[in-house]
């Protein structure tokens, strides 16, 4: 397992900026808490979640729906259940 880079964090942090504060706040306690663990597989799913609109993701996020499609995948339904937890 690699450990991500400054400019790594950087970037995934910057990504993780959403339009909604919600999604920001869930998401960077998640990332204050998991960052310094995640592999590239997580990096690489954390991404492809991010591409969802900032409506859809609260509403993963929250429960509200269950993930689906292109987003319906093992890695991403990890993470989610961890940002849940939190």
């Amino acid at each position: 397992m690699n450990k991500l880079s400054e400019l790594e964090r950087a970037r995934l942090r910057w990504r993780a900026r959403r339009g909604l504060l919600e999604n920001d706040l869930i998401i960077t306690k998640f990332l204050d808490q998991f960052e310094d663990q995640l592999t590239d597989i997580d990096v690489s799913a954390l991404s492809q979640l991010f591409e969802m609109g900032d409506n859809e993701l609260l509403d993963v996020l929250l429960g509200r729906v269950e993930l689906s499609g292109v987003y319906d995948t093992p890695d991403i339904r990890r993470l989610i259940s961890q940002m849940r937890e939190l």
